[in-house]
């Protein structure tokens, strides 16, 4: 009998690596498509995990990139399940990275990303849910809800048959664009 809810805590997946030259960017930082790319392996980890399944990446919903990240730092990406829909969970990703020789640490990256469960056929298979059993569970799991309605707005909203571009144009006076 399949698991019918799992805590966040069953699913959490810690990673740790030493930043290498080769991870560098033409300035000397750790390239953010290097980011980008354990950010994915990682949510991949936690998603198997949770739904002891095959995972694909649905939508790559947030990229916050808040510090960058040098050569010879040790760089800690943590993974948790913040919501679960029916074959869909949204993979909450914390990257900080630490100076080896003074112990500094620093929040470097915050993503969310959806992943989606597959059976070996290539169908979306059921998930478990959550078992939220703390308040920052809920809050989590609650911020999902709401950025899952926001997004679903705002692209109703944006449709080419919903969109009005008199509704727009003022707002536009206030940015960098110039209106033939």
């Amino acid at each position: 009998m399949p698991i019918k809810f799992k805590t966040p805590e069953e699913s959490r997946v810690v990673i740790s690596m030493l930043m290498l030259p080769s991870h560098a960017n033409f300035s000397g930082k750790i390239h953010g498509g290097h980011i980008l790319s354990l950010v994915d392996q990682i949510a991949f980890a936690c998603a198997s995990k949770h739904s002891n399944n095959y995972c694909v990446t649905a939508s790559v919903d947030v990229v916050d990139f808040l510090a960058p990240i040098d050569v010879g730092e040790m760089v800690t990406l943590k993974a948790t399940v913040n919501y679960a829909g029916n074959t869909s969970m949204v993979i909450g990703i914390r990257v900080d990275a630490e100076d080896i020789k003074s112990g500094a640490k620093k929040h470097c990256n915050s993503s969310y990303v959806t992943m989606v469960a597959k059976d070996e056929n290539g169908k979306t298979v059921a998930v478990p849910g959550l078992k939220l059993t703390s308040e920052t569970h809920i809050r989590r799991f609650a911020r999902e809800i709401r950025r899952k309605a926001l997004k679903r707005e705002s692209a109703r909203e944006m449709q080419a048959t919903n969109f009005s571009t008199d509704e727009f144009v003022e707002q536009l006076k206030n940015y960098n664009v110039e209106l033939d």
